[in-house]
């Protein structure tokens, strides 16, 4: 700030005076330093992977361009379990929750490998999926709260919960909404973590004046049955989220039904509250929900081996298609209605979405997935293979189901967490034994 040319002067202002003008100024810096009308977290062209299934709909697509070909670019070994994708700034910086002893959540360089920061966080946090913003800062839970860290490492905030936040999502007006496997439903503020409105508790809440000697089960109860939406992970997977309606939907197996429920519920900015509920999922949830580009229609998959479409509206069904196995984790939803689902026991397969009816659009029963099929602009998907006793990632073309490319990953085995895309068309994937590999696309 200069300041000679007016104490130089022959008016000479009072200190006080001096001080609330240096005051207002710097406070102005601060405003227009700070201040934005600009959502950082949108999702498009250019900004990376920021959560497990690419967006708030889930739908494993990404505008960025694919290629047809890909090279490894480098792998390393992270020390420990992995269970949740890779997620990816707007900058190329990967985060990603693990097992490995002092290390929950890692971040690593997109370019070169390099580690960036390894903290130490709950037990749990291999359970809990990554969400990043567009400033790159990250988001995950663990025993019995959410964190955030910026991108060094550094923590920002730590909101206790009760259980571990199995869903973590952005919502349509920049808040965090998380959702533990014990059914605790809350929207924190990004920047300071505070609740945005009150919690609810999809399970009710315990009664502790008919029984004052009752206390909370551990965090981490019920994960082990996560993987599979058993009936002791009342919440098994990632909510599907609608930015425009403020709607989102999740999965709940509630004690004592016979089967697991679709539940949908809107965020208002002042509370939360149910729209319906639907008892649909047989032998419990088997993937997070997709939402279709429209927001009208919802797709997922419960255990007996089947793929629902479900109207958003009402909850009504709309289709069911009945596959070979039970999917498993995500499912890929085009803008156009092209689904392909996962799972490790099935193949590659596409569906087409004809509005009250579903028909095959191509499969390959010669590729056993090992992870999560995703769709990128210009008809390119990527997912990763059982070849030979190893693990390739294939890249095929959308509209035919046909190989492009196929690369090795050197020494992997048993099956990847998901596919996430880069920002500039690169394809990571992390296997659940705990190895990272990262390909790009070739000119």
């Amino acid at each position: 700030m200069r300041s000679g040319g007016v104490l130089g002067g022959s008016v000479r202002r009072p200190a006080r005076r001096r001080a609330t003008v240096a005051l207002a100024a710097i406070g102005l810096l601060v405003l227009s330093g700070c201040g934005t009308d600009v959502d950082d977290i949108t999702v498009g062209p250019g900004k990376g992977w920021p959560a497990s299934h690419h967006d708030g709909r889930n739908s494993g697509t990404t505008a960025v361009a694919g290629a047809r070909k890909t090279t490894l670019s480098w792998s390393r070994p992270l020390g420990g379990q992995i269970s949740e994708a890779v997620t990816i700034g707007a900058d190329g910086q990967m985060f990603i929750s693990t097992r490995a002893p002092r290390c929950a959540i890692a971040s690593f360089q997109m370019r070169t490998g390099r580690k960036r920061f390894c903290n130490d966080l709950g037990p749990s946090t291999y359970a809990a999926p990554t969400v990043v913003d567009g400033a790159t800062n990250v988001y995950v839970g663990d025993d019995g709260a959410v964190n955030s860290f910026n991108y060094l490492g550094q923590p920002r905030w730590r909101t206790p919960v009760a259980g571990v936040p199995v869903s973590v999502q952005f919502t349509g007006d920049g808040n965090l909404l998380t959702i533990t496997q014990t059914g605790q439903v809350d929207v924190l503020s990004r920047q300071t973590g505070e609740r945005v409105v009150p919690t609810t508790q999809l399970l009710g809440e315990p009664d502790f004046l008919a029984y004052p000697e009752l206390t909370r089960p551990a965090s981490g109860v019920g994960l082990d049955d996560c993987a599979t939406g058993g009936p002791l992970c009342p919440v098994a997977n990632i909510a599907a989220v609608d930015p425009d309606s403020g709607s989102f939907y999740l999965t709940v197996w509630k004690p004592g039904k016979q089967a697991a429920s679709l539940i949908a519920m809107r965020y208002r900015g002042t509370k939360l509250e149910q729209q319906w509920s639907a008892d649909m999922l047989t032998g419990g949830s088997a993937t997070s929900p997709a939402l279709s580009a429209d927001g009208k229609t919802l797709y997922l998959g419960d255990n007996s081996k089947r793929l629902i479409a479900v109207n958003t509206a009402d909850g009504s069904t709309k289709w069911t298609q009945p596959l070979e196995w039970a999917p498993r984790g995500g499912i890929s939803v085009s803008s156009d209605g092209l689904i392909i689902p996962a799972g490790d026991d099935g193949y590659l397969l596409a569906l087409r979405d004809k509005g009250d009816s579903v028909e095959t659009a191509w499969e390959r029963k010669d590729l056993a997935l090992r992870g999560t099929p995703v769709q990128t602009a210009g008809g390119i998907g990527y997912t990763t293979a059982a070849i030979g006793d190893g693990l390739n990632l294939i890249t095929f073309d959308t509209k035919t189901g046909t190989t492009d490319d196929s690369d090795v990953l050197p020494g992997a085995k048993g099956s990847t967490t998901g596919t996430s895309i880069g920002a500039n068309g690169e394809v990571i994937v992390a296997t659940r034994i705990g190895e990272l590999f990262v390909f790009k696309p070739e000119n």
